[in-house]
């Protein structure tokens, strides 16, 4: 069987920054298997497939070892492969998902996504956790994922993780944060449980961000940058029970797959 497959770069206008994601539209879905197994050979940290339905589109995300419930740079460079590549009209796609309904809003060259809020709740740091990160001691906060918070940009930057000990982290994700130089706030993502040790730029993990760095900073439009080698530049706002997750997105390659 013979694919369409695109690679974007998500979060970022320039190539070779961003978090690049997989795109596989599909006319029905393929067995939980094969789509594992392409995500596996392809080895970025989320590959979407999508499939047309009568109202809206139906989008699945996966690791290279898991599928999972939420992914924003996929969904992201999903949304600009149907408006860019694939003749989409309007300015507005939708997905059903296992997040539930996903609304991307194309607003001149940024793509706005329409994401559930996941503020997280003060928590105890396991021993893992801070070791795993070089810390002694920090604010910490859980929602699906731990929210390490520290006291600057540089202290993100200087994070030197122990991925032996964070796998021993039972969340999806540890995120660590700070304040941003030039932007509201930075953060970097780790998820060596899911097969991604550091997610370049991460969407879904600004679910937490923002509502923390609302209240935080005390206003609801934010700009933030995910401190990763390649970096990513996200423009976000907090709008309650949702928050906005927007960014740019560029085309790296478009081909074709062989299942076999």
């Amino acid at each position: 069987m013979k694919l369409p497959f695109y690679q974007v770069d998500a979060f970022t206008s320039r190539l070779y920054g961003g978090n690049p994601a997989g795109i596989c539209p599909l006319e029905s879905w393929l067995d939980y298997d094969v789509m594992q197994s392409i995500a596996a050979e392809n080895n970025l940290a989320e590959t979407a497939f999508f499939v047309a339905g009568p109202d809206r589109y139906h989008l699945r995300w996966f690791t290279p070892t898991a599928e999972v419930d939420l992914c924003g740079h996929a969904t992201l460079a999903t949304a600009w492969v149907l408006f860019e590549k694939l003749g989409v009209e309007g300015t507005e796609v939708s997905f059903d998902t296992r997040s539930g309904v996903l609304t991307v809003k194309r607003e001149g060259d940024l793509l706005s996504m329409d994401f559930p809020s996941r503020p997280g709740q003060p928590a105890s740091a396991p021993p893992a956790l801070l070791k795993g990160l070089g810390l002694t001691s920090a604010q910490v906060l859980r929602a699906r994922d731990y929210l390490v918070v520290l006291e600057s940009e540089d202290a993100v930057r200087s994070v030197k993780p122990d991925f032996v000990e964070l796998m021993k982290v039972d969340t999806f994700g540890i995120i660590v944060t700070g304040p941003g130089k030039d932007v509201d706030f930075v953060s970097r993502f780790f998820a060596p449980r899911m097969g991604v040790p550091e997610d370049p730029v991460t969407g879904s993990s600004h679910c937490t961000l923002i509502p923390y760095w609302a209240g935080k900073l005390g206003k609801s439009q934010l700009t933030a940058r995910q401190a990763s080698q390649r970096g990513g530049d996200l423009v976000c706002e907090h709008l309650g029970a949702r928050v906005s997750i927007a960014g740019r997105a560029v085309l790296y390659l478009e081909g074709s797959i062989f299942t076999g």
